[in-house]
C-alpha cells in the first residue's frame, strides 16, 4: 500500500478530539521557512487553551510528512514530524510551508498527490511563503489569484501563466485556497483562522502574547522594497507596489487607482499629498531609476534598457533620463563605477544578463 493510501485510510489523531474548533495539518517543504511556520503554529498553540497551559484542547496541529524523517528548514534546524500522511479529511486547512525555491524538489511525489487528494475532498488548502509554488506546481491554483512576496513576484508570474500574482497585501483568501506571502503575516493568517473558529479574544490573545500590536487584515500592504516611494496611506503603498512590479509594461493609471479602491482624482491626491508628485510622474521616475540601476550594474545596451523600463525606444529613454539627472544614460554610465553584487539589493525583480 502507498503512503497516499496509508494516509487516506487511517484516521487523523485531531478526529479523536471533538472539541477541537480548529484542525490543522502542516506540510513543510524541503528548506522550510522557519520563522513563517513557527509564528503560525505559535498563533495556534496560544489560542489552544486557556492561560499558558499551551495544551491542545480548542485548535490541534499535526507536522505530518511521507517519509517520517526530520525535515530541514532554510536555517539548517530540523523539524521532527509527528505522523504520516493523514486522513485530510480530519483538517480543517491543510498548510503548506514553502521556502527556498532553487534547492532541488521542495516536496516529494506522494506529497503532491496527496495535496491534489485533499483538494478533491474539499479540504481548504493554505499556501504559506513559497507554499503558494508547491500548490500552483500541483496544478492547484489555476485561474486562482495568489499572494506572494514582492521578493517572489517575478518568480511567480514567469512560471506559472494561468495564476495572478498579487504581492501588494499579506495574505488573501480565494474560496478554498489561502495564500500568504510568510514572514510575520502567516501570524495575521493563522490568527484570522482563529478568530473564525475559536474566539475573537482567543485570536487577540495570541497576537498579544507574540507581541504583534493588533491583527492585520488581508487587505494590509507588504512592505516596500527597497528603493520603491511610499507613504502613509495603504492606497499609495499598493499603488507604488504594482508600479513596482510593472516597469517593463507600464499599467495605465487608472487600472492601478482601480485596483486600490481610489478614483484617478483621488489617487492624484493622495499622490501629491504624501509623495509630492502625481501618480504618473511618480511612476515614470521609478521606470527611471530603474534603467539607471541597470546602466550601473548590467552591460546591456541602452535600446533594452529602454524596452526593459517600458519607454518606447532608447531616445525617449534618453530623454527623460537627461531630464531628471542631468546626463545622458551613455555618460552616466562611463562617469559612474561598475557596481556588482546581487541585483536584488537594488530595484526588485531585476536580473542582470
Amino acid at each position: 500500500m502507498t503512503a497516499l493510501a496509508r494516509g487516506l485510510n487511517r484516521p487523523s489523531p485531531t478526529a479523536a478530539a471533538p472539541n477541537a474548533r480548529l484542525r490543522v495539518g502542516f506540510i513543510l517543504a524541503n528548506h522550510f521557512t522557519l520563522t513563517a511556520f513557527s509564528v503560525f503554529v505559535d498563533t495556534l498553540r496560544l489560542a489552544a487553551d486557556e492561560g499558558d497551559g499551551s495544551r491542545p484542547i480548542h485548535c490541534r496541529w499535526t507536522v505530518m510528512s511521507a517519509s517520517g524523517r526530520p525535515l530541514r528548514a532554510s536555517c539548517g534546524l530540523e523539524i521532527q514530524p509527528q505522523s504520516g500522511l493523514l486522513d485530510p479529511r480530519g483538517f480543517d486547512y491543510i498548510v503548506v510551508v514553502g521556502g527556498l525555491l532553487h534547492q532541488g524538489s521542495q516536496i516529494d511525489a506522494s506529497t503532491e498527490a496527496y495535496l491534489r487528494a485533499a483538494a478533491a475532498k474539499g479540504v481548504a488548502l493554505i499556501g504559506v511563503c513559497t507554499g503558494s509554488f508547491i500548490l500552483a506546481r500541483a496544478g492547484l491554483m489555476r485561474g486562482r489569484r495568489c499572494c506572494v512576496s514582492w521578493y517572489h513576484h517575478h518568480d511567480l508570474a514567469e512560471e506559472f501563466d494561468d495564476v495572478v500574482p498579487v504581492s501588494d497585501r499579506i495574505f488573501l483568501v480565494d474560496g478554498d485556497r489561502i495564500t500568504c506571502s510568510g514572514g510575520a503575516g502567516a501570524a495575521d493568517l493563522a490568527a484570522l483562522l482563529v478568530d473564525k473558529h475559536v474566539a475573537h479574544s482567543a485570536a487577540r490573545k495570541s497576537l498579544n502574547v507574540l507581541l504583534f500590536d493588533n491583527p492585520r487584515a488581508a487587505s494590509a500592504t507588504q512592505p516596500a522594497p527597497p528603493g520603491v516611494p511610499t507613504g502613509s496611506d495603504s492606497r499609495v503603498r499598493r499603488a507604488t507596489l504594482l508600479m513596482e512590479q510593472n516597469v517593463a509594461d507600464p499599467l495605465p493609471i487608472a487600472d492601478i487607482a482601480e485596483r486600490v479602491g481610489a478614483s484617478v482624482r483621488q489617487l492624484d491626491r493622495l499622490f501629491r499629498a504624501e509623495l509630492g508628485r502625481g501618480p504618473s510622474a511618480t511612476y515614470r521616475a521609478m521606470r527611471l531609476e530603474a534603467g539607471r540601476w541597470m546602466l550601473e550594474r548590467t552591460s546591456r545596451p541602452v535600446a533594452d534598457i529602454a524596452t526593459q523600463t517600458g519607454f518606447v525606444d532608447g531616445a525617449h529613454f534618453s530623454r527623460e533620463f537627461r531630464k531628471m539627472l542631468g546626463r545622458s544614460p551613455s555618460n552616466w554610465r562611463k562617469q559612474t563605477p561598475s557596481i556588482e553584487g546581487d541585483p536584488r539589493q537594488g530595484m526588485s525583480g531585476w536580473r542582470t544578463s
